[in-house]
């Protein structure tokens, strides 16, 4: 039974993980059987209000509003090793590019939680698999530019996101949302989700695809 850390950003679409996508990932790997790691970084985040899209100006716990997602069965991702893990996976969100790094205010210029940097590190250069889901490919160029790989990538066809993974040194791959780019060399799997997708269906066909090819590359 392969065992897939499943890194979260939060709760809610604006502010945290994609609710949709972070629920369809754990459902692709629980179909597959897989023992799931559910992970967030131990960090407040700045909370907005999904009525109204606007911010709050209250203060919430990463970890804590992750844990909702996961049914409170989560870890603080400083406690979690990529020894003990087959592969690992990103689910998309405005979390993923504000709270586990600061891609959304500084785009190429970001940097990433030291915590989830280092996890995702120790998974590349242990070449185990590594899938990202809508904007979190950006946070996996940032780490994989910075350790000289020109890997490829997929956030769907929005130019300005494009620009900024090859800004990265990564390549972009445009793919539609039922699609996943595959990096076979560094066993990296992307798919756009919702930078692209109409609704859950679409969505779910490209992670079901990406939660499959994880798995095959995890062997």
């Amino acid at each position: 039974m392969p065992r897939v850390g499943v890194l979260l950003s939060g709760c809610g679409f604006l502010d945290g993980a994609e609710i949709h996508e972070s629920v369809l990932t754990l459902l692709a790997l629980d179909q597959a059987r897989a023992d799931i790691v559910c992970c967030a970084p131990d960090v407040e985040l700045a909370e907005v209000d999904h009525l109204n899209q606007k911010p709050t100006g209250q203060k919430r716990n990463v970890l804590r509003e992750a844990a909702r997602i996961a049914r409170g069965a989560i870890r603080d991702v400083a406690t979690v090793e990529a020894s003990a893990l087959d592969a690992l996976i990103l689910p998309g969100g405005f979390g993923a590019a504000k709270n586990l790094c600061d891609f959304a205010e500084k785009g190429a210029q970001c940097a990433v939680h030291p915590e989830v940097e280092r996890l995702v590190g120790e998974c590349l250069a242990a070449r185990k698999p590594v899938g990202a889901i809508c904007i979190a490919p950006a946070l996996l160029a940032r780490i994989a530019g910075k350790r000289g790989m020109k890997a490829k990538l997929t956030i769907g066809n929005d130019p300005g996101t494009a620009q900024a993974i090859v800004e990265l040194g990564c390549v972009h791959e445009n793919q539609p949302v039922t699609e996943i780019a595959v990096d076979a060399e560094h066993k990296l799997v992307t798919t756009p989700a919702f930078m692209l997708g109409p609704g859950p269906a679409a969505v779910y066909e490209g992670i079901r695809k990406l939660v499959e090819r994880v798995l095959a590359l995890a062997g």
